[in-house]
């Protein structure tokens, strides 16, 4: 298991804070999850790990395009400048992952692995929708956990990795989890909740409460996305587009 340093941390001062602390027992789920644990420990099946680092590919595509349109609905300039540099950085990310991790990643997996997974698909297809047609504070909930949950993750797992990194410094697993927990990453993370917290300041209490179901929601599909990379959930016939 992973340690849960991070995850009990944060107060309730903030609203993104309650958001946190009322997705507990989801964020405990991740935390037990057996795909982190080979993760981190670099023991993870080649086939498991190539399968997700296309799908997070597939899914930074459309999460970019989710933060744009964050920023495009944001009624604050200054605010919607940070989705827009936040879309920019996912779409930067999504390249330098076929540069560096995924070289020759897609080769590997079998047709039915290049399409956007059951999970995938589900979880970019929520964003996009909260982010387009939701009030504005519910779709800026709906993407933080996509950098907080991430960011935790990545934390708990670094140190581990980087024990991984002294022995072996090419080992792909640990150079792609250490880089998660840079401080640049770390701050995007608190700059992103910055602006949750700035939509709640203006929401409605029920309004308020959309944003918790959205930020749970969205982490179930956090849980999801690690789990069945391990646990595969195929579509149940058929390719996309086959006939």
């Amino acid at each position: 298991m992973l340690t849960k340093g991070a995850m009990m941390s944060n107060s309730t001062t903030r609203f993104t804070g309650t958001l946190w602390n009322g997705s507990q027992d989801l964020l405990e789920a991740i935390d037990g999850l057996e795909f982190l644990e080979l993760l981190g420990g670099g023991t993870l099946s080649p086939n498991d790990f190539q399968f997700y680092m296309h799908q997070d590919t597939l899914y930074l595509r459309d999460y970019a395009k989710a933060l744009a349109f964050l920023a495009a609905r944001c009624p604050d300039s200054a605010l919607a400048a940070g989705w827009a540099q936040s879309s920019a950085v996912a779409g930067i990310e999504e390249t330098q992952l076929h540069q560096t991790v995924l070289p020759n990643g897609p080769d590997l997996l079998p047709a039915g692995d290049l399409e956007p997974s059951p999970v995938c698909l589900g979880y970019t297809t929520y964003l996009l929708a909260q982010t387009s047609t939701a009030p504005y504070p519910v779709g800026a909930a709906a993407v933080l956990p996509c950098f907080w949950v991430y960011a935790d993750v990545a934390k708990r797992l670094a140190h581990r990795a980087n024990g991984i990194l002294a022995e072996n410094p090419e080992h792909p697993y640990a150079k792609w989890v250490a880089a998660y927990d840079d401080a640049e990453f770390q701050d995007g993370v608190e700059e992103a909740r910055a602006r949750v917290d700035a939509a709640a300041e203006e929401a409605s209490p029920a309004l308020r409460a959309e944003m918790l179901t959205a930020f749970r929601t969205a982490t179930r599909y956090e849980y999801l996305f690690w789990d069945s990379a391990q646990h595969r959930r195929p579509w149940p016939v058929g390719r996309a587009g086959a006939r």
